[in-house]
């Protein structure tokens, strides 16, 4: 078997993996999201897509596939339901900005109408291979990937992103037994803080803005992070001073209708209930006005109504940054103390702000953990930089691994 990486090596962004074997498989197919969007290289024709979760690193290249092929695409339902979601979301974004699209409209629901719905630990057999997917712990359906070549028994297995620590929300990644384990490295070469102690900081710091006059502003990833820092307030006590705004209604609405995917459904469905959804533009002026958390998109503050609530913050209010910050956003301009571009203009913030990592990823201590549980004869990594690609792989080694770091248009040949 050989397997092309087209994307997402080497690199964090444009996740495009094929195996080329008696049928191709196509392992995830994203873009870069950065100020200039990347593609994956030219992929070629597929037999069948396994989708790993929803990001749009990982799904967003996903329709173009279907301009001349009709592959099935196997997810869980919450991802191609989230994935429908952000793509919608793009193109109208790409019309606005008069951006040459990268598929059509017709491709998109193609893809649409050729998705496979799967649950968690279900056999799916297609031709010679058994395609499981399993919990990875990373977002609602996110998913490890498993495919078996029944004539040889050998398994390889795919992780897209992952977690293995449980977060409110979601339960860790589940192991894998497999011959080829392919996983991510974002944090290769880092561990996160305690989850524990971080709630408790970020719920301090919460409450005492929001009791001393202040707004919580909150930017968050619609898909995940929203959810996740919900029930987080929902836990503490503050759903009911919380506003939900931006796509994170939509994204969340949909994890609700999937809650058989979460640990603890019933913590998010309670949190919904208590905030407030911003309907109405009268609604955002309250939210503002102090007292109040405010979560809402984008979480790079790229777009969305954050954008419009930063520039009205009054000044006991902070800004509470929860996610990683892609270099050249606004978020990252944020903490880097620099002023934001807004609608052409610079704004320069002079509120507090905080970052406070809820990474959903695993970080290095847990990779090495996965990858014992899950007892390969070969690594390969994949989705992180080559500092923290580099790192991983050495300290693998040392543990007895046969370990790959394939870059962009590289092939690697296995026994399959």
């Amino acid at each position: 078997m050989r397997m092309r990486f087209l994307g997402g090596a080497g690199e964090v962004g444009r996740s495009a993996f094929v195996i080329e074997d008696k049928k191709n498989i196509l392992l995830d197919c994203g873009i870069k999201v950065e100020s200039n969007t990347e593609y994956p290289l030219e992929i070629g024709a597929v037999d069948a897509c396994i989708l790993s979760h929803a990001h749009l690193d990982h799904s967003g290249f996903l329709p173009s596939i279907y301009r001349e092929g009709r592959p099935p695409t196997f997810a869980t339902q919450p991802t191609m339901e989230l994935v429908e979601l952000l793509i919608e979301d793009a193109m109208k974004i790409a019309k606005r900005r008069h951006e040459k699209p990268a598929y059509s409209g017709a491709d998109f629901r193609e893809m649409m109408a050729r998705y496979v719905p799967c649950e968690y630990g279900f056999e799916n057999e297609f031709d010679d291979y058994v395609i499981t997917l399993r919990d990875a712990g990373h977002i609602p359906g996110s998913a490890v990937s498993s495919v078996e070549n029944m004539r040889s028994g050998r398994t390889l297995a795919y992780t897209g992103d992952f977690k293995l620590e449980e977060q409110t929300l979601q339960k860790g990644a589940d192991p894998v037994k497999c011959d080829i384990l392919v996983m991510e490295s974002t944090y290769g070469s880092g561990d996160h803080p305690d989850r524990d102690k971080l709630i408790s900081s970020f719920i301090e710091d919460v409450k005492s803005v929001i009791d001393n006059g202040g707004t919580a502003l909150v930017p968050v990833f619609a898909v995940g992070r929203s959810q996740e820092v919900l029930a987080v307030l929902e836990q503490h006590g503050l759903a009911e001073r919380t506003y939900l705004d931006g796509m994170a209604k939509a994204a969340t609405e949909i994890t609700l209708v999937h809650k058989r995917f979460l640990k603890n459904g019933k913590l998010l469905a309670d949190g919904v209930n208590k905030a407030s959804i911003v309907t109405m533009y009268r609604a955002r002026r309250r939210a503002v006005m102090g007292g109040k958390i405010i979560l809402t998109t984008s979480g790079m503050l790229t777009g969305g109504p954050v954008l419009n609530y930063i520039t009205q913050l009054n000044r006991n209010s902070k800004v509470f940054l929860t996610g990683f910050q892609v270099e050249g956003t606004n978020g990252r301009r944020l903490l880097d103390g620099k002023p934001l571009v807004i609608d052409g203009k610079k704004f320069t913030v002079r509120n507090e702000v905080g970052f406070y990592d809820f990474s959903a990823h695993a970080g290095r201590s847990d990779l090495h953990k996965y990858a014992k549980m899950c007892s390969p004869e070969e690594i390969v990594l994949v989705h992180g930089s080559s500092e923290n690609i580099s790192t991983a792989a050495e300290s693998l080694a040392m543990e007895g691994f046969k370990v790959h770091t394939p870059k962009v248009g590289d092939t690697i040949d296995f026994e399959f």
